[in-house]
This record gives structure tokens, C-alpha cells and sequence, in this order.
């Protein structure tokens, strides 16, 4: 018997592991309490997802435990100790906004749920490999102090040793990271820690801009899933600060997934990786527009309010390079149209 535990399982990146990883194992054992709907209400809910996966994938059973109940998640990890052999991480409280308003909750599912995760698998399955999905804003706003140029559509960095992106050298001491982001990065390091301190094969990936067809977007979170939304619903989108120019890079969760699957074939013990679309997959938000515009042959409502989000980047994108000199066979499949496309094909309105 061989199992693999995914915690957010019914979200966006959980998923699409719950799927490529289900003919690898005999049993996949899914942790998800649904507390998107919490954070952003019943538009945001993954039910719909649980009960999709819960039909199509025979041999996939999900456990409403929240992973900052220490005890819930230990008992589980005793009783399928000797079986597992993969976790992969995904679960979280993913906004800035809403952690500004409960940095307590915010805190236990980000931080102290991860370190129940990382206990768990020390002292019940010290040979499992464990995946951690943390966030390019553990780097804060220092993305902010790249000297930009403003062009027609979007801002560029103007020194050449970011036009492949930020790498994993990239400052992030003295910037400002706004709570979800303090409440990533402690759960990054401490996912770092669990690997060069104890030993344990841990692998951290601080995605871009993570997308695709199953996303529950919101406004709060969600870029391209939610913009879609509101476009094929013709209701009014907000863009918040920065003239709409503000640049993200964006990758397909399947692309993520098979990042994933790469570590997991030849882990490392608490190695660090950036991951995005690059280059290739960036646009501003007034080029995603665009883009949808020409897909849907749908008029986006949109309006530029002056104030940005606090902390929120102005430019970012992901240098990849380091993922990629770990693990060449690993090649990005959908591009930014793709992506777009696909969006519009399958999303849940």
C-alpha cells in the first residue's frame, strides 16, 4: 500500500495533484475543510471540486480536518504512518486582505498548520517526501524597488539581470510583506528547516501567479480565474493601483503539478524554488484583458482605481532557471493564451 497525503486537495493546486498523482498510488488521502468559503464566502466554496474529485477518482478519500488541530492531523499521520509516502502540501489562507483582518487565523493555518504538517511527517514518516506550495511574496514588496520603465501596456525592468525574472537569491529581509506574507515565509523556512535540520526530503516552491481551469477566484484572490469571470459575466472588474500595467507571471497548475512529480522522482532535503510561466507566461493586467477580450468576443467592464493594494507587487516575474538546472527534462506546456483559453472553456461560473 502506498499513499499520498494532499492537504487543500479540493483547491486549485491540490486538485490537480489529487488527479496526476492518483495513478501513481494506491490510495490518495485529501485534507480539505473548505475554508475558502470562509475566507472569501459561498462563491468561493471548493465543494463542488470535492464532490467532481470524489466521483471521478476511485481510489481518493478526503478528511475534513483543519491542519491547525495538531491532534487531528497526528492521529491521521499515526494511522497511515507506515504508508505514506508522499505530501503534498497546498492547503492556506492565500490573501493579503483577509489576513489583515484575522492575523490569528491567518497565522494557524499558514504557520503553525505547516509545522503540524512537518512534525507529523518526522515523527510518523520520516521517508516521505514533502512538498510545501509557498508564494513569491515571501519576497514582500521588495520586487517594488526594481527600477521599472512604463511603456504602452505594462512596466519592465530596465536592468538586464531581471529580464529572466527574480531568482531565489532575491532580497527578502527589510521590505514590507503584509501578514500572509509574514505567515508564508515563516512557513517556508520552517519547511527549509525541517529539511537541513532534521534531515527529512522537503522541497519548497514559491510560485508566480498559479492558474487554470478549476480555480475558485474571487477578488481577493484568483487573477486570471476571477477577470475571466467577470468577464464572461459581464460584471465589473477592478483593477487596483498601478494603471492596470502591473506585470504577473502566470503557470498552469498542471505545469506546477509536474514540478512537482520531478522533485518527487529526485528530492532534495529543503531546497528552494521559484516557479512561474517566466517570461513567456507574464502580462499586465490591461494585457490579460486584451487577450480574454479576443477569446470571448466579450467587451470587458473594467475601472483603474488610483490606490493599490498594500504590499501588492508592480512587477514580477519568476526566474525559473534553478528549477530547471535541477531537473531539465521539465518543460513548461501550456503558454499564456493557452492558459487564457482553457480558463474560459471550463471555468465554473
Amino acid at each position: 500500500m502506498t499513499i499520498a497525503i494532499i492537504t487543500g486537495s479540493n483547491g486549485l493546486i491540490g486538485s490537480e495533484s489529487v488527479r496526476f498523482f492518483s495513478n501513481k498510488f494506491n490510495k490518495i488521502i485529501g485534507i480539505d475543510n473548505n475554508f475558502r468559503q470562509k475566507f472569501f464566502g459561498k462563491k468561493a466554496s471548493t465543494k463542488w471540486l470535492g464532490r467532481k474529485l470524489e466521483k471521478e477518482i476511485i481510489n481518493y478519500v478526503n478528511f475534513e480536518i483543519n491542519i491547525a488541530d495538531k491532534k487531528k492531523i497526528f492521529n491521521l499521520f499515526n494511522k497511515f504512518s507506515k504508508d505514506i509516502k508522499l505530501i503534498i502540501h497546498t492547503a492556506a489562507q492565500p490573501s493579503h486582505d483577509w489576513a489583515a483582518n484575522n492575523p490569528h487565523l491567518d497565522f494557524d493555518v499558514n504557520a503553525f498548520g505547516t509545522l503540524n504538517l512537518l512534525e507529523a511527517t518526522r515523527r510518523y514518516c520520516p521517508d516521505a517526501i514533502f512538498i510545501f506550495t509557498s508564494t513569491n511574496k515571501v519576497y514582500g514588496d521588495s520586487p517594488n524597488f526594481i527600477k521599472l520603465k512604463e511603456l504602452k501596456s505594462r512596466y519592465e525592468a530596465t536592468e538586464n539581470k531581471f529580464y529572466d525574472g527574480i531568482d531565489e537569491n532575491f532580497q527578502i529581509d527589510q521590505s514590507k510583506h503584509s501578514l500572509f506574507g509574514c505567515s508564508k515565509l515563516s512557513a517556508d523556512i520552517y519547511t527549509q528547516e525541517y529539511g537541513k535540520y532534521f534531515g527529512l526530503k522537503t522541497g519548497i516552491f514559491r510560485g508566480g501567479c498559479l492558474t487554470g481551469p478549476q480555480h475558485s477566484g474571487v477578488e481577493l484572490h484568483g487573477f486570471l480565474s476571477y477577470l475571466v469571470k467577470c468577464n464572461l459575466l459581464k460584471e465589473k472588474y477592478t483593477i487596483f493601483g498601478y494603471k492596470g500595467k502591473q506585470v504577473r507571471d502566470n503557470i498552469h497548475s498542471s505545469d506546477l503539478i509536474s514540478m512537482f512529480n520531478e522533485f518527487y522522482q529526485s528530492p532534495k532535503k529543503g531546497e528552494v524554488f521559484n516557479c512561474g510561466g517566466g517570461r513567456a507566461n507574464s502580462c499586465s493586467v490591461l494585457e490579460a484583458i486584451k487577450i480574454i477580450e479576443s477569446i470571448s468576443n466579450i467587451k470587458m467592464r473594467y475601472s483603474i482605481s488610483k490606490k493599490n493594494r498594500i504590499g501588492d507587487h508592480k512587477w514580477y516575474i519568476t526566474n525559473f532557471k534553478k528549477f530547471n538546472n535541477y531537473y531539465p527534462d521539465w518543460k513548461q506546456k501550456y503558454n499564456l493564451k493557452l492558459i487564457i483559453k482553457e480558463i474560459i472553456d471550463n471555468i465554473n461560473l
